[in-house]
């Protein structure tokens, strides 16, 4: 598995990213996002990678934050989500807002991207909702008092726990990081003072 590349940039196209390691250009599809934010041809860049392996088809995938790539890897486990569609949904909305959006179930804002209708943006929410639940009900054997706390704390901490899962964190960084603000705080703020708690920590 290709955890990441850095190298200098020798192309950039509308979906796609080469980065030259060693000689090597990798070609990594990519998000409008990621295009955007990494500089221009000639620069150095890192880019956090997946390597999609099919029967007739090898792909890498390359993203400028470790947080999109989470997103990504979700995506395409939901069924009739494919890479393509994985990236499409990627350019138009960011990570933290990618989150929120299968946090609190607003699929309707997924229908904004091209080829993306009503019936696969519900999927998308319902199936990534479903498994965050079941990774936050065996999460909470192991540290039964975070997960007391955040499931006393309402709706705004349980859908800020669910969207820092989404970015890749585990249930009980993402709890331990909530539990300890303010549940009256809306569910963006909630999210956003998490993850410069958790970035402090590291």
């Amino acid at each position: 598995m290709i955890y990441s590349v850095r190298g200098r940039i020798i192309h950039k196209g509308t979906d796609v990213a080469v980065i030259e390691c060693g000689g090597v250009g990798y070609a990594c599809r990519t998000t409008l996002s990621t295009l955007s934010g990494m500089g221009r041809v000639g620069d150095e860049a890192v880019l956090y990678t997946y390597l999609h392996v099919r029967e007739d088809s090898v792909e890498l995938f390359g993203f400028l934050t470790e947080q999109e790539l989470n997103c990504f890897k979700m995506l395409i486990t939901v069924s009739g989500v494919g890479p393509k569609a994985g990236l499409a949904i990627l350019s138009d909305t960011d990570p933290e807002r990618f989150a929120l959006i299968v946090a609190t179930g607003d699929y309707k804002a997924f229908t904004k991207t091209k080829g993306v209708g009503p019936k696969l943006a519900q999927r998308v929410v319902l199936e990534l909702k479903d498994k965050i639940a079941k990774e936050q009900l065996s999460a909470a054997g192991a540290s039964g008092d975070i997960f007391e706390a955040v499931s006393s704390g309402g709706g705004n901490i349980s859908e800020a726990v669910s969207a820092l899962v989404v970015l890749g964190y585990s249930q009980t960084e993402a709890a331990s990081a909530v539990a300890r603000l303010d549940p009256a705080l809306p569910v963006e703020e909630l999210i956003r003072q998490s993850l410069k708690k958790m970035a402090s920590n590291l």
